[in-house]
């Protein structure tokens, strides 16, 4: 192997690690079985989501991730694959992933990273399932209004009650 390719594999390398340590999370898939058509519509709406994905070797995969100090990724990294990183959600890539692998009945999801952690098939599944943040916040602004109304209903019936009293 000549210098200039040793050097263009090694510069590879260190972008892939950047972007690693730079994600909330990362999703590692098998993308066989889309169409052109699907997968530019599939790349479409994970760029639309902050989602930066792209088929990578193998083998710089997995040096980018042992130098890390990743070795759970090793068994992953053969046949073809893709990364999804997110650098600014740690839910987007597994939802969007999950979604259209289920639409699509297509691609398979190897494993991933949330926050520095380590996730199995199944692990992106469960993280796929999480609800948005808006879905939580609104689930958490409902159970809080829910006893201060409670407590506003019983204080207006005590008040009508000594109203009708008096």
């Amino acid at each position: 192997m000549n210098k200039e390719v040793l050097e263009a594999k090694k510069q590879q390398v260190e972008e892939i690690k950047a972007k690693i340590q730079s994600a909330k999370s990362i999703v590692i898939i098998d993308y066989m079985g889309l169409t052109v058509a699907q997968d530019t519509a599939f790349r479409k709406e994970l760029r639309e989501n902050g989602v930066d994905y792209a088929v990578l070797k193998n083998r710089l995969v997995k040096i980018a991730f042992n130098e890390l100090g990743y070795t759970q990724f090793d068994e992953a990294l053969n046949g073809p694959t893709a990364v999804a990183f997110s650098s600014t959600d740690a839910v987007a890539p597994a939802k969007f992933i999950v979604k259209n692998i289920k639409a699509l009945n297509k691609m398979k999801t190897k494993c991933g990273m949330v926050e520095g952690q380590f996730l199995d098939e199944n692990g992106v599944k469960q993280i796929a399932d999480i609800p948005s943040r808006e879905i939580l916040l609104s689930r958490l602004v409902g159970s809080i209004q829910s006893p201060i109304s409670k407590i506003a209903i019983c204080l207006g019936r005590i008040a009508e009650q000594r109203a009708e009293q008096a």
